[in-house]
């Protein structure tokens, strides 16, 4: 502002000192016009108005930005991370094979099983309820439950210690799963997730738990990948099991196995590597990699934890959101970049035009009137060029559109 008072009090001079007759109303028409064409009206607008567009159109299709700092970072994020369970999958398994060993039934080892699982809001502990409720089991109480983090739980159930969870929980336990490794091998294989079962120290089963992927997966990794992220997925879950999933999806880039301080590594390396990362997730786990992430994505069925961590929300559970969400990010960013281009260049052509460089060839000056009308109108155009926004993910067609309308509608 003080470089433009220099310049409107420069414009008055040199028209008093070298304008032609009557020099002092041609001068202060002059000065007035150069203070009106340079107010920063438009440069204000340049930034605010193009986020409220590009959040409120992001609301539209069901994406909740709660931090604006995720709405920059996003948008130059190359690499985004996915957690499996409840993520990619629908997070709604079901059990689907099991194998128990010796002395040991099918139902004997379900009982225990879901006695053990009953408090828990685990998805796998729901698959293995569900289970149990289709089978006519009673259930008896549980007691002493210890719950570990990227492992399983403990718990005591009639006096006997239950222990259920992956290998390494049993492993941690003193139990040899080695008798149904080969059974766990071949349930990962199939793409279920393998759960085992110790009582009183002793290998009792292992439970082949199926997560369906989500319908809406597929079509949000090809969009990502054709707006240049990279999909990666971390999980908690074994080896085989995640490459399988990952086969399904096209997924090169596999974290598998990983407790939740080991995801936060894997975040670390893939920033070092490829820049600002993103991670998408939903569950209790994810809570610290959401965190730890350039920016958090939790899913809007996930627990209230992960929301929490995360800086952007989506409203339901289609995974296409995380591509409109990077989408929408890249359009804004390029949206006030336009914006703050547009005020900066017409305050620079303006700016002369007004102090009277056209005066010698046309013998008019811009009058005040003009000016503000010329100022007014580039206010306009970086409103009009920011609500350009609200078509930003509206190339989705057919049942893929319809989904991310009715997700938003609903």
């Amino acid at each position: 502002m003080p470089i433009v008072l220099a310049i409107a009090a420069l414009t008055v001079l040199g028209w008093l000192a070298f304008g032609p007759a009557p020099a002092l109303p041609l001068a202060l028409v002059a000065g007035v016009s150069v203070l009106i064409v340079a107010c920063p009206c438009a440069m204000g607008l340049a930034t605010p108005v193009a986020i409220m567009a590009g959040m409120g159109r992001a609301a539209e299709l069901g994406v909740l930005f709660r931090k604006g700092d995720a709405l920059q970072v996003l948008g130059r994020v190359r690499t985004l991370a996915f957690d499996k369970t409840g993520t990619l999958t629908e997070g709604r398994p079901a059990l689907v094979a099991s194998e128990t060993a010796t002395g040991w039934s099918n139902a004997a080892a379900l009982r225990l099983a879901a006695a053990a699982e009953a408090g828990s809001e685990h998805p796998l502990a729901r698959a293995i309820l569900t289970a149990a409720s289709e089978s006519g089991l009673d259930l008896p109480a549980a007691g002493d439950v210890r719950v570990t983090p990227g492992l399983g739980l403990q718990a005591r159930v009639q006096g006997r210690a239950v222990a259920i969870g992956n290998a390494a929980l049993l492993d941690a336990a003193g139990v040899d799963a080695r008798p149904l490794e080969a059974a766990a091998a071949r349930m990962a294989a199939a793409g279920q997730t393998p759960v085992f079962l110790a009582v009183d120290g002793q290998l009792a089963a292992v439970l082949g738990i199926a997560d369906p992927l989500r319908g809406s997966a597929a079509p949000a990794l090809s969009r990502l990948r054709a707006l240049g992220v990279a999909p990666a997925m971390l999980t908690g879950d074994r080896a085989e099991t995640a490459h399988a999933v990952a086969r399904q999806l096209g997924i090169a880039d596999v974290g598998a196995g990983l407790m939740p301080a080991e995801k936060l590594a894997r975040i670390d390396a893939l920033k070092r590597a490829a820049g600002p990362v993103a991670f998408a997730g939903d569950g209790i786990n994810d809570a610290p990699a959401l965190a730890a992430a350039d920016t958090g994505i939790a899913i809007g069925t996930g627990t209230d934890i992960a929301i929490e961590a995360a800086e952007v929300v989506l409203m339901s559970d289609d995974l296409r959101g995380v591509a409109n969400a990077v989408a929408i990010s890249r359009a804004t960013m390029r949206t006030i970049r336009q914006n703050l281009f547009w005020a900066f260049a017409y305050n620079t052509a303006l700016i002369p035009v007004a102090a009277g460089l056209l005066y010698p060839l046309t013998g008019t000056l811009l009058s005040p009137a003009l000016a503000a009308g010329a100022m007014a109108a580039s206010s306009l155009f970086v409103v009009a060029n920011a609500l350009r926004l609200r078509r930003v993910g509206a190339r989705n067609t057919g049942a893929e559109g319809r989904g991310v309308r009715a997700n938003a509608a609903g």
